[in-house]
């Protein structure tokens, strides 16, 4: 049974066919426009304060969650095009991150591991 984020590839894959765009998703094409993506996102913090940013209003939320699926929709084709998992990459991703980061020196620290 394919899992969301299956049925959603292929639903952009269909999509894009539809209007044949696949001619324009290489994969530098593809990291290029989630780069662009993930700057707009990055837009609607700007000048915010922390408490600000997480106090969004109704429109500017509804905003920011219409960027974050750019972000993902682009991240989904992007591996799509590279045959990567990104379920299976982001577990590998956890398990180096757990390492980089033990509980015991990490807790409470926002030092990169390289300086702690």
């Amino acid at each position: 049974m394919p899992t969301d984020l299956q049925t959603l590839t292929q639903a952009l894959r269909d999509f894009a066919q539809a209007r044949d765009w696949p001619q324009f998703h290489s994969p530098k094409n593809l990291a290029c426009a989630l780069n662009v993506e993930a700057a707009e996102l990055l837009e609607h913090f700007q000048w915010l304060t922390e408490a600000q940013s997480r106090q969004l209003a109704a429109p500017q939320k509804a905003e920011v969650a219409a960027e974050a699926a750019d972000v993902l929709l682009y991240l989904l084709q992007l591996c799509d095009q590279l045959n990567i998992d990104l379920v299976e990459a982001a577990r590998l991703k956890m398990i180096v991150n757990g390492d980089k980061y033990p509980v015991a020196s990490a807790r409470g620290s926002s030092q990169k591991h390289s300086r702690s």
